[in-house]
């Protein structure tokens, strides 16, 4: 089957869904029992949520990410695909530390 142009925006999207759960802080804050923002907290993004409501939203974040990539079936596509999940995974990870460094969290 054959790439089409879609399947780059695709693995654009799950490339910055899977930093979300893992490079950046969700899972990382709720392993590590600390709250941070998520989108469960109020204000939504801004205040602060429990340890467990940030697995909950890592998980969501995780299951949307991995189907995408099982239902567009990236994982049997061109090599050149995985520019798309570099260049989606680094501009979100931008985007937070953007975000989230303007956020007063102490």
């Amino acid at each position: 089957m054959a790439t089409r142009w879609y399947h780059y925006i695709i693995a654009f999207i799950a490339g910055g869904i899977f930093v979300n759960v893992f490079v950046f802080p969700h899972f990382i804050n709720g392993v590590s029992g600390r709250p941070f923002p998520s989108a469960f907290s109020s204000p939504p993004g801004i205040g602060l949520s429990s340890p467990v409501l940030n697995i909950v939203w890592a998980t969501i974040n995780f299951s949307i990410a991995c189907a995408l990539v099982y239902f567009a079936r990236l994982n049997q596509r061109h090599r050149s695909i995985a520019l798309g999940y570099f260049t989606g995974g680094l501009a979100m990870a931008f985007y937070l530390a953007h975000y989230f460094g303007n956020l007063d969290l102490a």
